[in-house]
């Protein structure tokens, strides 16, 4: 009996838990007015910067995930 083909390493969609993590579980330490950041209040700004920084996370994803590079070709 032949063995399957070993499965490629799929370690980059550990990235995807980054949007996540920013939204909700970053929050609650984050709920609070005081400081102000580029003249917002830091919950203001850390949404802001994690709804920038989603689709880097993405990005980082898709670019180092070998089934995705396979399907791209």
């Amino acid at each position: 009996m032949r063995d399957p083909e070993p499965r490629p390493s799929r370690r980059s969609l550990w990235w995807l838990l980054g949007p996540p993590v920013l939204f909700c579980v970053a929050v609650v330490p984050a709920n609070r007015v005081e400081p102000w950041v580029l003249g917002m209040p830091f919950l203001v700004f850390w949404l802001l910067l994690a709804t920038l920084l989603s689709p880097v996370c993405v990005w980082l994803a898709a670019r180092g995930d070998p089934v995705w590079k396979a399907h791209r070709r």
